[in-house]
């Protein structure tokens, strides 16, 4: 999808209704949802192989130039008849006033399932990857038979999966090596209540959840309380950072990609969750949505990891 941003400035309320009158100083636009999770993984030195679908439309044009100027193959991209998702994002004196969504989030067809699936397999072929990530927004792209023949063919290939859910194929995540769902999402998947301060009630979420999907990894986020990752036995929580909060947009994106390539890596759980807590900080401190910057990860990484060997 595209993220799009018309960035002004608000000075005056419109005399039309009780609505701020905006005026645009700039517009911008960028790689959005699964190409936000791409653009994460090449900020921190792999190679993305975007595997979707954007539309015949103009807005599709568009998207293939911005990963174009990335530098990013699109050999992984089909074209098909429904509309590419734009999210309009209207800023005004560095403030979210509203979001304008254009999409189509039809389940795909038979027909298309099947070539989209097949188109997967061969890609997982000749590039072989180290891990696949479902980034799921719920647009219809991802299917429950899509999940379960990919997870299938990696599992055959030792390809570490990661997903990242919505509500429609929510339970449907079966035996992934990481499932990333937030507060909300694991509360309505799994119609329960989850004190996300108390360690006990996470770990009874998560046995539920694993009597669901028989995973790996759950690494549930939990906005101002940080994160808690459990492998079923041992339960690491990872409390927020203190920063200056400009925009959430996208810090999922960048926690599942951060993640995956912690896993790719062999890199210890604790750590593991540690990393993506900072990670996933630090782009809430950038207005939009915007990939990780590595530097700045490293240097903060280092510290939170010397800190945790010397207290621990």
């Amino acid at each position: 999808m595209i993220d799009s941003y018309v960035f002004g400035k608000v000075d005056r309320i419109s005399p039309e209704a009780p609505v701020p009158v905006v005026t645009v100083k700039r517009k911008e636009k960028r790689l959005g949802g699964a190409a936000n999770v791409a653009r994460n993984i090449k900020a921190l030195g792999a190679i993305p192989i975007l595997a979707g679908a954007v539309g015949k439309d103009l807005d599709g044009d568009v998207f293939m130039d911005l990963m174009s100027q990335e530098g990013m193959s699109v050999s992984g991209l089909i074209r098909t008849d429904r509309p590419t998702t734009v999210k309009t994002r209207i800023i005004g004196n560095k403030f979210q006033l509203m979001r304008v969504d254009e999409e189509d989030d039809r389940e795909t067809t038979e027909l298309e399932e099947k070539i989209i699936s097949q188109h997967i397999h061969q890609l997982i072929k000749t590039e072989k990857p180290d891990a696949v990530i479902f980034e799921d927004y719920d647009k219809g792209f991802i299917s429950r038979n899509l999940i379960e023949q990919v997870v299938e063919v990696c599992k055959a290939e030792n390809i570490i999966t990661a997903a990242d859910p919505k509500s429609r194929n929510f339970l449907s995540y079966r035996k992934v090596d990481l499932f990333k769902p937030n507060l909300k999402e694991i509360k309505e998947g799994l119609t329960i209540e989850i004190n996300p301060t108390d360690n006990a009630s996470i770990a009874a979420a998560d046995q539920i959840l694993r009597e669901k999907l028989n995973h790996n990894l759950s690494l549930i986020t939990l906005s101002d309380q940080g994160l808690a990752l459990t492998d079923g036995s041992q339960l690491i929580r990872v409390p927020s950072e203190e920063i200056n909060i400009a925009d959430v947009s996208g810090a999922g994106d960048t926690v599942i990609s951060t993640a995956a390539l912690c896993l790719v890596a062999g890199i210890d759980l604790q750590s593991l969750a540690q990393i993506a807590n900072l990670a996933g900080a630090g782009v809430c401190e950038k207005v939009g949505v915007v990939p990780v910057n590595a530097a700045e990860l490293l240097d903060k990484a280092l510290i939170a990891l010397t800190d945790s060997v010397n207290n621990g």
